[in-house]
């Protein structure tokens, strides 16, 4: 009778421990063993990292996920500036170099020998170059992000003044972002364009804005993150607002270096041409001044010798 009870409370701890709770910031975590630790795994090897659910997860351990989910054959369901400064994210997922605490290393080179620094949001600042040759010497922070989200056609007017408190509220319960932070929001009811500006002090090193706006692409542009389908939704006044597109810009405390290296080659050609077009007229312009002192020049002596 004893052993049967044993055996009883056996496969009750053993189902108990299999019974653990998701990871709510992360869908494609791993939750198990006796302490349910949630790990997201970035290899085929390896014990994979450990989160902390409570919290968003480091957007460089979300991109080294995507990247092993997308070798492994998984499913991932991924895909108006500030400043002069201010840049997106042209060169879209790629597989980051991670510091053990989920920052990005200032260095990337993408497992190849052409490398970049990047910012603390993981977007690249800087031209590629050689592995040996370019040099980052520190991790640039991102203290401000414009967010230009476009809701989907709604049935009444968007109330305006409502507007600013709604957004704040929503990325603040959402995302674990100080809704103080969101010191500006313009609205376009034409364009159905809303613009909003985050932006934390230059001498913040705890908040990470870069999980944020990860984030808040996924659950516009794809799928969320989180476990479960709910999305980035607030409410202003009795309206949901649902988005359709998001474009995100990313400022740094130090401006970028790209060079013309950075343009397109169509960019590049327009260039050339606009440049070959100014000094055709350039030079029409000098030989038709002297064309025109030609002739005055042979009209003078001529009249002087009919006054003779």
């Amino acid at each position: 009778m004893k052993s049967l009870v044993l055996l009883i409370v056996v496969a009750f701890a053993v189902g108990a421990s299999a019974q653990c709770n998701p990871c709510s910031t992360m869908k494609w975590a791993t939750c198990d063993g006796t302490n349910c630790q949630c790990v997201l795994r970035v290899s085929s090897d390896g014990p994979g990292i450990p989160l902390n659910c409570s919290a968003l997860i480091p957007k460089c351990f979300l991109m080294k996920a995507e990247m092993y989910r997308a070798r492994t054959g998984q499913s991932t369901r991924s895909s108006g500036k500030p400043t002069e400064h201010a840049f997106v994210d042209n060169d879209g997922i790629y597989d980051p170099d991670c510091e053990a605490n989920g920052r990005f290393k200032a260095k990337q080179c993408n497992n190849t020998n052409e490398c970049w620094c990047v910012n603390s949001a993981g977007v690249r600042r800087t031209d590629k170059g050689d592995k040996d040759s370019i040099k980052c010497e520190e991790l640039v922070e991102t203290i401000w992000v414009r967010l230009q989200l476009k809701h989907k056609p709604t049935g009444a007017p968007v109330d305006p003044t409502a507007l600013r408190q709604a957004i704040g509220d929503a990325i603040s319960k959402r995302y674990g972002v100080d809704g103080k932070l969101v010191n500006n929001t313009e609205y376009d009811k034409d364009a159905r364009l809303i613009m909003v500006d985050v932006v934390k002090p230059k001498t913040d090193r705890t908040t990470d804005l870069s999980r944020a706006a990860y984030y808040m692409e996924k659950d516009v542009k794809i799928l969320p993150l989180f476990t479960g389908e709910a999305k980035f939704l607030p409410t202003v006044g009795s309206q949901t607002l649902d988005f359709e597109d998001i474009v995100v810009y990313y400022v740094d405390e130090k401006p970028p270096t790209f060079t013309m290296k950075r343009l397109t080659g169509g960019v590049i050609a327009v260039i050339v041409v606009v440049i070959l077009a100014v000094a055709a007229g350039l030079l029409v312009l000098f030989f038709a001044r002297r064309r025109n002192r030609a002739r005055y020049e042979k009209t003078q002596p001529r009249e002087m010798d009919e006054m003779q």
